[in-house]
């Protein structure tokens, strides 16, 4: 177990973001009636500050700082593929996420679901979106939790067993209630914390490590010879030839993914107006500067002669800060790790209620619910979601919630044609484009299952065996049916969402009425 001075560290870092969490409503005290628009974007008010946050909050969530390193500790530099990742999904997202979400203010549009629904007149296909969504981020609610507990056991925090689950339930739960009471503004005030947090953290630790092994080469020295060491081949911390189909297809796919995901759009819907979002995808790689340093953590546990339990890679940077950290600076970071899962988590459980409710509850069951009948709904899904995603974490192993995020990955890039591509074009069929989803959908499932729940599959081509990335895959069959689907059914006279629709036609940028 942890010493007293860690614990206090932990407790104070936990503690006062806990607070901050629940005293959300307290920064808004305006008499309104509860509305869908209030409860899940706080009316759409966040500047430019509190929406880098919350974006970055969103993003780079708790399992992505210790699974990244944990990969580079595990596999070396193929690990590394969450920065170039998220470095080009930047570009994309000046360019989506302002039109989205302004989009999105001038029709009233609470979800990515209400959005395709009229883009396309088809409500058949924005129950298509939003189921994937949901089925797609409910794991990965469950994969924060597993961060949070990964964090908890390898710090020593927590004892193994009921009673450390007892813990985990405890500071989940805190933030769960408050999401309940105050919508997204909760995690949005969390996120400010947690960025300073997650900052600082990394910095101490960084600096740290370069006190007691050197500079970077002196760290990646030391790497390899311990990993010769342990018999595992040099080169793993060089990007081989062989894996360069397989780490490219990585960054594209993953980058596309992120830019469909519900949480990331609810958080970019909470944008006061597409400046802020333009400003906050120009500065956001700051993060990914960040995420590099994890990285760099990864190697240094290596360096270090770090030894994690096996099959728990996940949990070298968590050993690595308890073997060079003094006990507080160790608590704190634990801490800042724990807040960086419950933001994520608590947007997740947002955008997942929303969608139930606007895009399958109201669409579907009560088309006449009041806007505060919604909210009602919405709470109580944000809960029973969070509550699943903890049964989940109890039940089932932490391998069963990593496979499951992976195929959540590869689920949630099928949208992609509906969400980005109908941005800017509806000459794609709505039938071809739900065909399409639904041959991705299958194709993406039967790929990752049968190959043991491996991100990447070999394509044959020509004689010749190249790694793609499932998701990405499966998404050019989807576009390929979609493609060659959209002027038969054209041909043959099905209906198609009408080119005078009310978002067919979007503005330009310099067009009046845009800001």
């Amino acid at each position: 177990m942890a010493d007293g001075t860690t614990v206090a560290g932990f407790t104070v870092a936990i503690a006062g973001t806990s607070l901050l969490s629940v005293r959300a409503r307290a920064f808004h005290r305006r008499d309104e009636l509860p509305s869908p628009e209030g409860w899940a974007l706080a009316g759409r008010p966040f500047g430019g500050v509190l929406t880098w946050f919350l974006l970055g909050g969103a993003i780079y969530t708790a399992y992505t700082f210790a699974a990244v390193p944990g990969l580079v500790y595990g596999v070396g530099a193929l690990g590394f593929f969450a920065l170039p990742y998220t470095i080009i999904v930047y570009p994309l997202a000046f360019v989506l996420l302002p039109r989205l979400a302004e989009t999105a203010r001038r029709h009233d549009y609470v979800t990515v679901g209400d959005y395709v629904r009229e883009r396309h007149r088809s409500p058949l296909l924005a129950l298509a979106v939003a189921l994937t969504g949901i089925v797609a981020t409910t794991p990965y609610i469950a994969l924060q939790l597993v961060g949070v507990r990964a964090v908890l056991v390898a710090g020593g925090l927590t004892p193994p067993g009921l009673p450390g689950d007892l813990v985990l339930a405890s500071v989940f739960g805190v933030l769960a209630v408050a999401t309940y009471r105050s919508g997204i503004r909760a995690p949005a005030l969390v996120s400010v914390a947690k960025g300073i947090l997650i900052f600082l953290a990394v910095f101490a630790v960084v600096g740290l490590v370069l006190a007691r092994l050197g500079g970077p080469g002196e760290i990646f020295a030391a790497a390899r010879r311990n990993m010769a060491t342990d018999g595992l081949p040099d080169p793993s911390l060089t990007l081989e030839p062989s894996t360069f189909a397989s780490f490219a297809s990585l960054v594209l796919g993953s980058a596309m993914a992120l830019l469909v995901y519900p949480h990331v759009l609810t958080a970019a819907f909470a944008a006061k107006d597409p400046d802020v979002l333009r400003r906050s995808a120009v500065t956001l790689p700051a993060w990914t500067g960040l995420l590099g340093l994890f990285g760099l953590l990864g190697v240094a546990a290596l360096a270090t002669g770090v030894r994690t339990p096996r099959g728990q890679a996940e949990a070298a940077v968590p050993l690595l800060v308890q073997q060079l950290a003094p006990p507080v600076v160790t608590g704190v970071v634990f801490g800042a790790l724990v807040v960086a899962a419950l933001v994520p988590a608590a947007v997740m459980s947002v955008a997942v209620a929303m969608l139930f409710v606007r895009n399958v509850y109201v669409e579907y069951f009560h088309p006449t619910a009041t806007p505060k009948h919604q909210v009602r709904v919405a709470r109580g899904v944000s809960l029973v979601t969070k509550i699943g995603a903890f049964a989940f974490v109890l039940g089932l192993r932490d391998q069963d919630a990593i496979d499951l995020q992976l195929l959540g990955g590869v689920w949630i890039l099928q949208t992609f044609p509906a969400v980005g591509i109908g941005l800017f074009s509806t000459w794609l069929h709505r039938g071809a484009l739900l065909a399409g989803w639904a041959v991705g959908m299958a194709a993406g499932t039967c790929l990752v299952t049968s190959g043991e729940f491996s991100a990447v599959v070999n394509l044959h081509l020509f004689g010749a065996s190249v790694p793609l990335y499932t998701a990405l895959l499966a998404l050019g069959l989807n576009l390929a049916v979609a493609t060659a689907l959209t002027p038969v059914l054209h041909r043959v006279g099905v209906a198609r969402s009408s080119r005078t629709s009310q978002v067919d036609r979007l503005p330009r940028p310099d067009a009046p009425g845009w800001r």
